[in-house]
């Protein structure tokens, strides 16, 4: 990247662009990277993250986190914090899949127990969970039902038979954003999303059977303590969002802060990707409460997909899912903005941080997190590319420097469009299944789209969250069966 020379190198994980970098700055931008991925991180992230740094009310930095990359307005990988009263809320600090996120399964089975199973298990779970564009869910919701379900998300879902008790205790925020208002939300959007509950989508979304095998566990006492005890024991993760009700909050929302960023409150932006209001404007307090119905849809969504998945497993193997121990170690949101409480200054106080492309990592003995988890720190996960693997972390107190931010996955590396140019999708799926991972897809394309390649090396970009004191490594897995959009 061309533009090394100019950042002040800080520590070998985090560059500052200082805020005379560009006029209207009001903070120093931070990208939190090794030399070596940030002379991968195309010129928009730096272009990005500092018309970031204009917005009113940041706080302290405007941020990028390891996998950053291009991406709406905001780089995807963006972090940025605002005062409650002078400061704004962006859809593009959010991004269209609102609660874009990742949930990981635990069973007490090993790989030798299911090897024989493996293609039943994913050909099944490919029939049962509906990925690609468009598909519908097998929960079937008039329009007011939806309603409901976004102001109540994974609570209606547990409430209805689809999941356990104890699954909202290990869902980011109990699985419910309080103040969602469903009379906030357009009829376009209702009319996107009420019929898809329970499905994958499209794109990066996909769900994967997978492995952690003994030598991927970096801290064998934090792995025990989330539930890793089981030589090569069988994990399911997925990653999946809001669907088309989420893209259409957004979108109606950015119209109305198109309208009346600058005539109405004198808010003028870099870039209009960017459209923002003020926070405790009607405006900005009108999307906070469609965009917290998108949240709580989004786990809804991934709510329901693990009763599919428990259902799955426990038809496949004859057994009953508890008995195969399918626990829930966490499920995080990636895209969001939300109200906390943080150090400026030496001083507690509110804001509204907004993460896009960035998981939340609260440290060790931080009341936001349940009892479950008070003492090992937040559970992290962290996916990668469907051909590498992904990652269990935890966050940590230092992480206090970002928020408590961290990265959401590898971060693109290459264009979707030359992706499909480079790699052909039968061809890649047929060379995955040599190396042992079974795939089905609903679209060549959409496979040939997600080809490792293009994407960071997830092992470098992890190493590095941990170099910068931003999250901790638990264990590693390696994918053995995947379904992907």
């Amino acid at each position: 990247m061309a533009i090394i020379s100019k950042l002040n190198k800080i520590s070998d994980t985090v560059w500052e662009i200082p805020a005379d970098y560009k006029e209207g700055m009001r903070v120093p931008a931070r990208i939190y990277a090794t030399e070596k991925l940030l002379a991968e991180m195309d010129e928009g992230v730096v272009d990005q993250v500092t018309n970031v740094a204009t917005l009113p009310g940041i706080q302290k930095y405007a941020l990028c986190m390891p996998d950053g990359h291009w991406g709406y307005g905001f780089p995807i990988g963006g972090v940025a914090a605002m005062d409650e009263r002078s400061g704004v809320i962006s859809p593009g600090g959010i991004g269209f899949d609102i609660n874009c996120g990742m949930r990981l399964v635990l069973t007490n089975l090993s790989y030798d127990e299911i090897k024989e199973y493996l293609k039943e298990l994913v050909d099944r779970l490919f029939q049962r969970v509906p990925a690609g564009v468009g598909g519908s869910g097998f929960v079937k919701l008039s329009q007011d039902e939806f309603r409901t379900v976004v102001e109540k998300g994974s609570q209606w879902c547990i409430e209805n038979g689809y999941g356990w008790e104890e699954d909202l205790e290990r869902t980011e925020e109990f699985g419910r954003v309080e103040g969602a208002d469903a009379t906030k939300i357009s009829q376009k959007a209702v009319d996107r999303g009420y019929r898809q509950i329970g499905t994958l989508g499209s794109g990066n979304h996909y769900l994967e059977i997978q492995v952690a095998r003994p030598e991927n566990i970096f801290d064998p006492a934090l792995a025990k303590a989330l539930g890793l005890n089981i030589p090569d024991q069988v994990v399911v993760m997925f990653h999946c969002g809001s669907r088309g009700f989420g893209h259409q909050v957004a979108t109606d929302y950015l119209q109305t802060f198109l309208k009346v960023m600058e005539p109405k409150y004198a808010i003028k932006v870099l870039d209009r990707e960017l459209a923002c209001a003020p926070f405790l404007s009607p405006e900005g307090q009108n999307y906070f409460a469609a965009m917290k119905c998108a949240i709580n849809m989004s786990f809804a969504n991934r709510q329901v997909i693990l009763h599919r998945v428990r259902e799955v497993f426990s038809e496949v193997l004859r057994k009953d899912p508890l008995d195969l121990g399918m626990h829930q170690v966490y499920d995080v949101a990636h895209n969001t903005a939300k109200q906390e409480m943080h150090n400026i200054e030496g001083r507690p106080k509110r804001l509204l941080v907004h993460r896009k492309g960035a998981t939340r990592a609260f440290g060790p003995g931080a009341q936001e997190l349940p009892e479950v988890y008070r003492q090992t720190g937040q559970p992290v996960i962290i996916g990668g590319s469907m051909e590498t693997g992904s990652y269990l972390l935890t966050g940590v107190n230092s992480a206090e420097q970002t928020f408590f931010s961290t990265a959401h996955g590898s971060g693109r590396t290459m264009s979707r469009q030359k992706a499909k140019k480079m790699f052909h999708g039968k061809t890649l799926q047929h060379d995955m299944e040599r190396r042992g991972i079974y795939v089905r897809t609903a679209s060549w394309a959409g496979l040939a789209e997600e080809a490792g390649p293009a994407y960071k090396n997830i092992d470098e970009v992890v190493e590095a969250t941990e170099a910068a004191g931003i999250s901790k490594r638990v264990a590693r897995f390696v994918p053995v069966g995947n379904i992907k959009g």
